[in-house]
């Protein structure tokens, strides 16, 4: 088995994921079998400087330059074998976003992450105008609030795109995005698997009257599906991704696509009527829809699988970050009493706990917002933990409260899919942090969405491996193989776990949400009163 590996690394018949996600990097080598050879990783946080959440040029390129040193480091550990070529090469990143380069490659502004709740103007303005969901997130919405703004640098753009489109763009020189990617910056024609052109001309005649220099079609990237081949690696990208240079140019990259695009991969839900949840810092379930909803909901987000497949969103800026946080001062204490606790059994102990919890948190109530939330109408958060006086305040309702409340604002745009809109959902397939600690964060999402919620042996470390299979997909699919076909294959013998709704749970999620509607008020006065 090493000998054969090693052989299969040597040759090339690998493939090669980076992805960038909001507290972590991570690359991931896997074999003809699809399976994980090597991984690095590392670990970032966003900054927030002058209103503005964002991450630097140089963190980005620190980061993945260590990724790859690491994951490099441990094939040639583990296989006795120095890195020089892989098959292929994907990279994704945060979905969503602004970053805005001038002619000669240079940012005009910091990059402005999907964190930022600063375009409500743009959002709504141009929602009307197309008469199609325009969320804050989308790179439309920040351009268009720029120009709205008086923002100098909009008069010298040649090209804005995503973080993982500025990544391939740099490792290849190609101006490209996978359609997953791009339907979170502008609208996608479903027909044309293109950027919606009808739309694009309404934008140019909304904004003649600034008579800037260039039109939106001359400053997208080019949109691509799964499967097509994208770019290559230059000489000047190797030596980006590896400063050490034993990696060599030319190597295939596919599309670039969004953490979203990469969920469905990782959960095997890019066919009609399947649907996944992603939770981590923010949180997000997407349904692959078999029509078009009948009205815009400002709540709901239109995007594309990455084969180009309509997915409703639900997204919350929102989710594990107030609850790590918690989790962060428990630790302190532990430390600070000399008692040595390793953070992933703290993890599972004070989850745990939460199952113990009244169904219904018993008049605790919490809101994790760190940042905007877009759902509830929030430019600003403010982290809040309220109880009533006669509340039955435990370890484990606080826990509890605070799980619940991770998912607060999503269950209010899936409940417009379920309850509003009559979507059928038989199951919903979880990956990310919240579903490290078995058992827990899949019944917490049960109680939420009261629908079975399954989780793979992928959960917490899926999206390098999943934009490493769409690579892969691009040099290995037969002629005319779908990639719902080919993750199919892949997907055949992994380990699912199911977990059903408790209906103690889902009224007490109910009883909650009634708390966590009535307390937005208290939440906005904290945001008012705490400047």
């Amino acid at each position: 088995m090493g000998l054969n590996v090693k052989k299969s690394i040597q040759n090339g018949h690998t493939a090669l994921g980076i992805e960038l996600g909001s507290t972590r990097m991570k690359a991931v080598l896997i074999g003809e079998d699809h399976q994980p050879l090597a991984s690095g990783s590392h670990d970032w946080e966003n900054q927030y400087l002058n209103d503005i959440w964002t991450y630097s040029i140089d963190d980005i390129w620190r980061g993945i330059q260590e990724c790859y040193q690491k994951m490099a480091a441990q094939v040639e550990k583990n296989y006795h074998v120095t890195l020089k070529t892989v098959g292929a090469i994907g990279i994704s990143g945060m979905m969503h976003g602004y970053m805005a380069f001038d002619k000669d490659g240079v940012l005009l502004v910091p990059f402005r992450t999907w964190r930022n709740n600063i375009t409500e103007q743009a959002s709504k303005r141009l929602t009307k105008l197309f008469n199609y969901p325009i969320p804050q997130r989308w790179s439309i919405a920040h351009l268009y609030q720029a120009i709205l703004n008086g923002e100098e640098h909009v008069a010298n753009f040649d090209y804005i795109t995503t973080l993982a489109g500025y990544i391939h763009w740099k490792l290849t020189g190609r101006r490209v995005m996978g359609i997953g990617e791009a339907s979170g910056v502008f609208p996608i024609d479903l027909n044309t698997k293109d950027f919606n052109q009808t739309m694009i001309r309404q934008f140019n005649e909304a904004i003649a009257s600034e008579d800037l220099p260039w039109q939106l079609e001359d400053i997208l990237p080019q949109v691509l599906v799964a499967g097509e081949k994208a770019s290559v690696l230059t000489e000047e990208g190797a030596k980006l991704l590896d400063p050490a240079g034993e990696l060599g140019a030319g190597i295939p990259l596919c599309p670039p696509e969004g953490d979203a695009g990469t969920g469905m991969v990782a959960t095997n839900s890019i066919a009609r009527h399947t649907g996944n949840v992603s939770a981590g810092t923010s949180v997000f379930a997407m349904v692959v829809l078999e029509e078009e909803l009948p009205k815009v909901y400002p709540e709901i987000d239109l995007v594309t699988t990455p084969a180009g497949h309509l997915v409703a969103m639900a997204h919350s800026n929102n989710c594990t970050s107030d609850l790590d946080a918690w989790v962060g001062l428990f630790k302190e204490f532990t430390d600070v009493i000399g008692v040595d606790i390793d953070t992933n059994t703290l993890y599972k102990t004070l989850y745990g706990l939460a199952l113990k919890g009244d169904p219904d948190c018993s008049g605790l109530l919490a809101y994790g917002y760190l940042s905007g939330e877009h759902m509830t109408h929030f430019k600003e958060g403010r982290p809040l933990f309220v109880r009533s006086p006669d509340s039955h305040f435990t370890l484990a309702n606080f826990m509890r409260a605070h799980l619940f409340t991770a998912l607060g604002a999503l269950k209010i745009g899936m409940d417009i899919l379920v309850k509003q809109e009559k979507v059928k959902l038989k199951e919903i397939v979880g990956h990310g942090g919240l579903f490290k600690t078995e058992g827990v964060g899949q019944r917490m999402m049960a109680a939420a969405l009261n629908v079975p919620v399954s989780v793979m042996d992928t959960a917490g470390e899926s999206g390098a491996w999943a934009i490493a299979v769409l690579a892969s997909y691009m040099v290995n699919k037969m002629a005319d193989e779908t990639l719902e076909a080919y993750l199919d294959h892949i997907f055949a013998e992994k380990t699912v776990r199911t977990v059903y709704p408790d209906p103690k749970d889902v009224k007490g999620f109910e009883q909650f949400m009634e708390r966590y509607l009535k307390g937005l008020a208290i939440e906005r006065a904290a945001v008012n009163s705490l400047t």
